[in-house]
């Protein structure tokens, strides 16, 4: 006879360290998301700002990385796993990508620590500024080292050229996916060797098997307009416009609304308690306006 549901939960409360229905591990990486993402959430527009700009540097640093390391062996695995510096420098500056916010301000936003209006002031701004910073960055990048102005154009080319079919709208789900994953995993260790293991096992499967990051792809392409490449910014933003939301649908559905699924009381729990403090702080201001002669 199989054990129910009550007996299991009682089972797992009795061994664990907490008494809550899940792994202690996943109640200690739920509370350390929902507290790191409710302090993005309530950034400052000028750290919001900073945070991503830094972000698109640090792309570029990690693609200047790749450059170096493809022209010298022409492997793709090897000039991604390169790549993987740029997302280690992400990890220890405390800079902000795109993707990398999929799943961590979206724990706070569900547990009641942010509002949806946050998450997508949030996503804009951090979009925009790495695109503008990997931009900045890659001009440098381009007038620095003009020998790298054939590869910055062949690498564009690859991501530009195919447009819209089954195959790249793939590889764009499996960019989101991929880094929404590692950000998860960054966060469950804070072990420096751990995380810098962790960001070139990142950059080895995104870059090094040429999937669409629409940020990361795009500050390579950027690089590419620097060097004369004939390719216009309207190409580049008509290739934008799919990858992007691809890129979300990869992070959201596959790696976070599983996670959401699998941590659900703690969610609940932590919503009802936040409720509660929401109440009770109403109640002491409505209290203190009555005061008031």
């Amino acid at each position: 006879m199989e054990p129910d549901h009550r007996q299991t939960e009682d089972k797992r409360k009795e061994l664990g360290r907490s008494d809550e229905p899940v792994e202690d591990e996943l109640v200690e990486e739920f509370e350390n998301t929902v507290t790191e993402g409710a302090d993005r959430l309530n950034r400052t527009w000028r750290a919001l700002v900073i945070t991503g700009l830094f972000g698109g540097i640090d792309v570029g640093l990690g693609i200047m990385a790749m450059l170096a390391v493809k022209e010298a062996t022409g492997s793709e695995l090897l000039a991604g796993t390169a790549f993987g510096i740029g997302l280690f420098a992400l990890r220890l500056a405390h800079s902000e990508l795109f993707t990398e916010d999929f799943l961590i301000p979206i724990n706070a936003v569900v547990a009641r620590h942010g509002t949806w209006p946050q998450l997508v002031r949030l996503w804009a701004v951090t979009l925009v500024t790495n695109l503008a910073g990997g931009w900045l960055f890659m001009w440098v990048v381009a007038a620095a080292f003009p020998q790298f102005e054939q590869l910055l154009l062949e690498v564009s080319l690859g991501y530009l050229e195919d447009g819209l079919t089954l195959e790249t709208a793939a590889l764009a789900v499996l960019a989101g996916s991929t880094i929404t994953l590692s950000t998860r995993m960054s966060q469950g260790t804070g072990n420096d060797v751990v995380t810098a293991l962790i960001s070139l096992i990142s950059g080895l499967l995104v870059v090094g098997l040429g999937m669409l990051h629409g940020a990361l792809n795009s500050i390579v392409v950027f690089g590419a307009m620097h060097q004369g490449a004939a390719i216009s910014y309207t190409d580049w933003f008509v290739w934008f416009l799919w990858v992007i939301p691809l890129n979300m649908l990869g992070g959201l559905v596959i790696i976070t609304l599983p996670r959401l699924v699998r941590t659900l009381e703690l969610i609940r729990k932590e919503r009802a308690e936040q409720g509660e403090k929401i109440r009770r702080q109403e109640q002491e201001r409505a209290g203190g306006s009555l005061r008031r002669p």
